[in-house]
């Protein structure tokens, strides 16, 4: 029984291949190995689906706010002056939505807002010029 249980770990073992994925920070790594489970296993069940979420949230406020924060650096103005009112409110909400992993209501319309200004967009275009979460790509 042991021999057996041995024999078949190993012929296990001989099966798997090992990748070791070397890159600077940000440069897609994780990424790579999140579209190989999608491509090579069965993707993701509903349960790892749900615990990505509030990962999905936290990239995308941080991202909105990485951009807001540029523009000031960069000099870019709203195409819209009213949404400076919803860059005041996506920081004031911000905190808490992360803190509970998730995006209220209210939150997503401020970030939506902000997305569809052609000054956000433009700022958005000149992003190698400040850092920018790799997953904020828009591709």
């Amino acid at each position: 029984m042991i021999d057996k249980n041995l024999r078949e770990d190993g012929e296990k073992a001989a099966r798997e291949v090992k990748l070791l994925l070397l890159g600077a920070g940000e440069s897609g790594k994780s990424t790579i190995v999140k579209q190989m489970k999608i491509i090579h296993e069965d993707g993701y069940s509903e349960d790892e689906c749900k615990q990505y979420r509030a990962v999905v949230y936290s990239n995308t406020i941080q991202s909105i706010m990485a951009i807001i924060k540029a523009m000031t650096n960069l000099q870019i103005l709203y195409s819209d002056a009213a949404r400076e009112d919803d860059a005041q409110q996506l920081f004031a909400l911000a905190a808490s939505a992360e803190e509970q992993g998730i995006l209220p209501d209210e939150l997503a319309k401020v970030i939506r807002r902000l997305w569809a200004d052609s000054g956000v967009q433009g700022c958005f275009t000149r992003s190698r010029e400040y850092q920018l979460n790799d997953s904020a790509d828009s591709e």
